[in-house]
């Protein structure tokens, strides 16, 4: 006879708490699912395409000879380049295919970093108030007066000099331009929950502040930031395009990026050569609408109160 190893009653729990967490997005109705789903196919294009760069991509982003032949330059879309050459005589859509893998990854850390810095700040400072607090808002206030662009402007020039990656640099400046949000958003709904009931039975009870803050508040005022990020990533594809527009993103040796292509091809535009322009910036334009209808499905389909659910038609046998 032969004992079958027991099942862990987390595993057990998890699918249940699985099926809680998707059961907004299955009842999702209407036009928040067609933004849901239209952002989640658009954006999901785009990550398959960072994810499989180097099979989808016909050359190196900074490729431009092959078979020991130089590419022309600024040649038109044509079998041998399907998007056409730039002025530096690479090819525009390897540009593209692996410029959404930088745009991707920059975007990935600069929210991952701003996650880390800014959640914890708000929950401390929403909860335990104080002087802290009130610095932490002075603080923040302060970024917030300052164009966003214009901060990471600042940020990415002063870590130019000391962080040789391009790539941590952009994602350091963009994260100093979001951090204020996070915390800002759960700041202000710690402080009004931490007076309710439930956090007051668990100081009866003998719970200490990090643990009320850790099991009894952050599942509570954690809902609205997979959508706040999500858009926020819409955004921050929108501001490294800029540094890189401006020559402060990420370097043209060290990856491709569709800001700095385009800045490189707007005098081509003037001369009717409208593909170094055309397809970067149609690939910005895509991969930002992506991340914002994911986002604004989101928001209807998480939020309750703007959520639809399916109508269901009651019998009379039902009520009786």
């Amino acid at each position: 006879m032969t004992d079958k190893p027991p099942t862990p009653a987390r595993a057990g729990r998890l699918g249940p708490a699985l099926r809680r967490a998707f059961r907004p997005v299955a009842e999702a109705r209407g036009f928040a699912r067609a933004m849901l789903w239209s952002g989640a196919v658009l954006t999901g294009l785009f990550v398959l395409m960072a994810l499989f760069a180097p099979w989808l991509s016909p050359y190196r982003f900074d490729q431009y000879r092959a078979n020991g032949t130089d590419f022309p330059q600024l040649a038109p879309p044509s079998a041998l380049h399907l998007l056409g050459t730039n002025v530096q005589s690479t090819d525009v859509l390897a540009q593209v295919i692996w410029g959404a893998r930088t745009e991707l990854m920059v975007v990935a850390l600069a929210l991952v970093f701003a996650l880390t810095i800014g959640v914890p700040l708000g929950l401390i400072a929403g909860y335990f108030g104080g002087i802290f607090d009130r610095i932490m808002v002075l603080v923040m206030d302060a970024m917030f007066a300052i164009p966003s662009l214009l901060l990471a402007l600042v940020i990415a020039f002063l870590l130019g000099s000391s962080i040789t990656s391009g790539i941590v640099v952009a994602a350091c400046a963009i994260t100093i331009v979001y951090v204020p949000q996070y915390f800002r958003v759960l700041r202000n709904h710690v402080t009004s929950v931490r007076e309710e009931p439930y956090v007051e039975a668990a100081r009866a009870i003998g719970a200490g502040p990090f643990t009320i803050l850790g099991k009894y508040i952050f599942f509570n005022v954690i809902q609205t930031i997979p959508v706040l990020a999500t858009l926020n990533a819409a955004d921050a594809i929108l501001t490294l395009t800029g540094l890189g527009f401006l020559g402060y993103g990420v370097q043209p040796s060290q990856g491709a990026e569709w800001g700095y292509d385009v800045s490189r091809a707007v005098g081509d535009a003037a001369s009717g050569i409208w593909w170094t322009t055309l397809f970067p910036g149609l690939a910005i334009v895509l991969l930002v609408t992506g991340l914002t209808l994911l986002g604004e499905g989101l928001n209807e389909t998480l939020n309750p109160v703007l959520r639809q659910r399916a109508a269901t038609r009651l019998k009379m046998e039902d009520l009786e």
